[in-house]
């Protein structure tokens, strides 16, 4: 998959729908091309770092991030991503399938299914969710927005909306 333009909530639905269907078919092992998104925001993150938690609690496969700027290394860093989610720093990994991606996504048309608010709120959730079970470190960093998100879907661990 490559993620061309930034990386953020808005968009983090269809990527988590990708991984689906291709987990459904079988895929173990993805990897993500970062080299056209300049940034990534926190359900994105939450997004690679979910489908990666998935792939490791079936049973194996791996997610790699290719080609990742300065600024994304530093986001999957500090957060603790680095051991979740396998990173080709020096940009050797994956050659051929480079290649073939390439190709490939020369003949994507772009379109996208519609999304709820509810659908979109709750991917939020699950991606933060994603980036506190991958480090709990990131707890102290996105509780309110959990919490906020819970309260607002009236899900259990949110004081429900009266």
């Amino acid at each position: 998959m490559r993620v061309t333009g930034k990386g953020t909530f808005q968009n983090s639905i269809e990527v988590k729908r990708c991984f689906q269907s291709v987990i459904a078919a079988g895929t173990k092992d993805f990897v993500v091309d970062l080299e056209c998104c300049p940034t990534m925001d926190s359900t994105f993150l939450g997004t690679l770092t979910g489908a990666a938690l998935n792939l490791r609690d079936a049973g194996g496969g791996g997610l790699s991030i290719l080609n990742a700027n300065e600024r994304n290394q530093h986001l999957l860093t500090s957060l603790g991503l680095d051991h979740i989610l396998a990173l080709d720093l020096d940009g050797t990994s994956w050659a051929e399938e480079r290649k073939e991606a390439s190709r490939q996504l020369a003949q994507c048309d772009g379109q996208t299914a519609p999304v709820c608010k509810e659908e979109q709120a709750r991917q939020v959730l699950q991606a933060h969710e994603a980036l506190t079970a991958a480090n709990a470190a990131n707890l102290c960093k996105f509780k309110d927005v959990i919490q906020f998100l819970k309260e607002e879907l009236d899900v259990p661990g949110g004081d429900a909306k009266k």
